[in-house]
């Protein structure tokens, strides 16, 4: 009877832990390219991302933001202090 018990809990905890790593993995969003290629004379100062984008902060004051798919720069914000 105990033996059967222990084999039961553990066959269920094994089946949670794999429904955890396909859960886990199953997210479809493009991956972070290896290398950003910044505008000629931009420094990075911060860097952060959304699920389908991903920002980079400039020195000078401007945001950056890039399609996550193909990496291209789909628009620039610039910041400005309050008035």
């Amino acid at each position: 009877m105990l033996v059967t018990i222990l084999t039961g809990t553990m066959i269920a905890g094994l089946l949670i832990i794999i429904a955890l790593v396909v859960i886990r993995y199953s997210d479809q969003r493009a991956p972070l390219p290896d290398t950003i290629t910044l505008p000629d004379g931009t420094t990075a100062t911060a860097f952060t991302q959304g699920s389908d984008w991903y920002a980079v902060v400039t020195a000078d004051d401007r945001i950056l933001i890039f399609d996550r798919a193909n990496g291209k720069l789909v628009n620039t914000i610039e910041v400005r202090p309050a008035p």
